[in-house]
């Protein structure tokens, strides 16, 4: 379980689970998200909620990884822009220690 600071003072919060990154992993939801600009703002949290609705209005099997990320992470009253380049920021190093894993794994 990770903590994501959601507000530049730090009064506020988010737990995040290994299986909500794996999620976001699953359906590559950061890919493209940002602009060339590099800056997250409400326009790109907006920009992840309707991706999110997107995909579950169009998936047929069960989603319910899905459905969960939406209602503890994405939707959640807390995340805000400042949380989602928390958040962003958090996924990328779990990432990164994830593809370590699995390089010295292949390595024995």
């Amino acid at each position: 379980m990770y903590t994501i600071q959601t507000n530049v003072s730090g009064t506020r919060s988010m737990e995040i689970s290994e299986e909500h990154l794996k999620t976001i992993q699953k359906y590559a939801l950061f890919q493209q998200l940002i602009d060339s600009n590099g800056i997250v703002d409400e326009s790109v949290l907006d920009k992840l909620k309707l991706n999110v609705r997107s995909l579950i209005a169009s998936m047929t099997e069960n989603c319910k990884d899905l459905l969960d990320l939406c209602i503890d992470v994405i939707y959640h009253n807390n995340m805000k822009a400042f949380g989602l380049h928390q958040l962003i920021l958090l996924y990328i190093k779990w990432e990164n220690e994830q593809q370590t894993t699995e390089e010295e794994t292949e390595e024995e």
